[in-house]
């Protein structure tokens, strides 16, 4: 009776796998009348639970009534880490604006000033790429109304857009 209860009920279930998709999106928009780049990056809550929770020995707790109430400096160190932005071929610190949760995703906002002009924009993004090796990372660019694109993975986690 178990060999049965085994072929007809367990067997089906393990033949189907979850799959997942590991990937962020992140939007670079040049906003010439502020001077600024302002990024939105969202990640799903997990895998950056997951990267930064074992990065720094934490239990960031997300969405919980425990989540660590310095959470965002987790979240700009992390981001500081992986996300290094160059304009016109200068690098660039951005400022940390703040974070927002829409079910199972987080988005980060990110802010460079003081830019006043924008030719190129050189990204490297390694954002969740040691946890999940099949993680993609595309980048959408608005420059002067000319929108560029960039896929980036962990093998090809650099690149450039000309503007």
């Amino acid at each position: 009776m178990k060999k049965i209860f085994i072929a007809l009920f367990i067997v089906p279930l393990l033949s189907f796998s979850v799959h997942k998709y590991y990937i962020s999106l992140t939007e670079i928009t040049f906003k010439e009348e502020n001077k600024s780049i302002q990024i939105i990056m969202n990640v799903f809550m997990d895998d950056i639970e997951t990267a930064i929770n074992t990065d720094y020995k934490v239990d960031l707790q997300l969405t919980t009534k425990k989540e660590l109430k310095n959470v965002d400096e987790y979240f700009f160190k992390y981001l500081k880490e992986h996300l290094n932005i160059k304009i016109n071929n200068n690098d660039y610190s951005y400022n940390f604006i703040g974070k927002e949760y829409d079910g199972n995703i987080v988005y980060f906002y990110l802010e460079i000033e003081n830019i006043s002009v924008v030719k190129s924009i050189e990204i490297k993004n390694t954002v969740l790429v040691n946890y999940f090796p099949d993680q993609q990372n595309p980048v959408k660019a608005i420059v002067n109304k000319k929108r560029k694109s960039l896929f980036l993975t962990k093998k090809n986690d650099k690149g450039l857009l000309k503007f």
